[in-house]
């Protein structure tokens, strides 16, 4: 086997250049199939994300395939290649591990890149560029990805400010299914923080904005309620969490509001999240009685010491990733003893079969058969013996021990 990775990601090129190189997805089919018609197998899979584009080739020549990568997108080899990296053998077997397992994603552990790693295999295979090696290669390594999430803690813990809200949030409610939640805000924090809320199962969400077009648009995705700022004292008494990100700025709650709210849910406990900066929820709010309020530098400080923990989880998950590349390479090393051992037994059969066609023929004509098969015997012995005689030959001329030793047990001259 000759396993070649050649990319680029976001530790080594710049977006523009990541641009350049992405494939879209109604490309891609096409691409692994002209790029796999550059491999000696016909096996090739591209994963092609915002973050990383790369080219997996089982037997292939990596200049080959960077030249294919260049001409494909109009590039330039010198403003590619200082940005490129290259991978084979068990380096590029444990790279493609460590990817799936989120060890090398911008945020550590990160989980999406396994599916997308998927989602590549998948159109791999539907245009047909995926053989033995490589499927053997993804499947050992999506059985990795798991192993690593199971066995350590490296996507337990929260690392963005929006899935950090969400997990105070479960910290708090030991279950979202039955809490009714109101989010202030229609950007991309509170678009993820929606996301996360819904695929944690909670009952009801209220998006308030100060363009309510902009908050209809994300609700749809949502299911959720569109209002404006000025309707969040009708719906704030109805929350059991509030979470907060605007640009606003103003507060735009403040404690009056919360406190009139709170005599209206009869003192059930409220969680306020103000994840804005300035804020968006007066800092007066947290003085009040069944009212939990955590600004973005709580969230911050949860997010450091997890980070901590991930780093300390990615340890581990590291020599899973070291294990599992070695026991491929074994299992790719074994295939090759056994395509050895195949022709190394057709090609004694193929000697075989020929001396004794040469035997028979002889006894047909009249020839005696005992010296016909002394003669068998000797040539057999003669060309089966001849390749190892060569080899034992050289090995003891040139002083080479080790190779001497491991004939001699090959051909079981030394039991021990």
């Amino acid at each position: 086997m000759s396993l070649v990775i050649i990319g680029i990601n976001h530790k080594t090129a710049t977006v523009d250049l990541r641009e350049k190189v992405a494939f879209s997805p109604d490309r891609i089919h096409d691409a692994m199939k002209s790029l796999a018609s550059r491999t000696r197998t016909g096996e090739a899979v591209i994963v092609s994300t915002c973050n990383r584009t790369e080219l997996y080739c089982n037997n292939a020549e990596k200049e080959d395939i960077i030249e294919w990568l260049e001409d494909y997108h109009s590039i330039e080899h010198s403003d590619l290649m200082p940005c490129l990296y290259a991978y084979e053998e068990q380096v590029a077997v444990k790279h493609l591990m460590r990817v799936a397992s989120g060890l090398d994603s911008l945020v550590l552990g990160e989980p999406q890149i396994l599916g997308q790693v998927k989602q590549a295999f998948v159109k791999a295979k539907e245009a047909g560029t995926i053989a033995l090696t490589i499927d053997r290669l993804f499947q050992n390594t999506f059985s990795v990805a798991k192993k690593v999430r199971t066995e350590t803690e490296i996507g337990a813990a929260a690392v963005s400010v929006a899935f950090a809200a969400v997990s105070m949030a479960k910290h708090i409610f030991s279950s979202l299914s039955t809490t009714k939640v109101l989010l202030i805000g229609a950007g991309e924090t509170i678009e993820l923080v929606a996301k996360h809320l819904k695929d944690n199962g909670v009952a009801s969400m209220v998006v308030a904005n100060r363009t309510i077009e902009r908050a209809q648009a994300m609700c749809e995705e949502f299911n959720a309620t569109a209002i404006t700022l000025e309707q969040i004292p009708d719906f704030l008494a109805k929350a059991d969490i509030v979470i907060s990100s605007t640009a606003s700025p103003l507060p735009i709650l403040g404690k009056g509001m919360v406190e009139k709210a709170l005599k209206q849910r009869r003192h059930q406990p409220m969680l306020l999240v103000d994840i804005a900066v300035p804020r968006d929820i007066e800092a007066e709010v947290g003085e009040l009685d069944d009212a939990f309020l955590y600004t973005v530098d709580d969230l911050h400080s949860i997010i450091e010491q997890n980070m901590a923990s991930r780093k300390e989880a990615a340890e581990q998950a590291e020599l899973i990733t070291e294990d599992q590349s070695h026991l491929f390479m074994e299992w790719i090393r074994s295939l090759e003893s056994v395509d050895s051992i195949r022709e190394y037994r057709s090609q004694s059969l193929a000697i075989k079969d020929e001396l004794v066609e040469r035997a028979l023929n002889k006894i047909s004509h009249g020839s005696d058969s005992e010296q016909v098969i002394l003669e068998l015997a000797n040539r057999l012995t003669n060309r089966l013996i001849h390749a190892p005689t060569q080899a034992l030959t050289s090995a003891s001329r040139q002083g080479d021990l080790n190779t001497l030793g491991q004939l001699r047990t090959a051909l079981g001259l030394d039991k021990n």
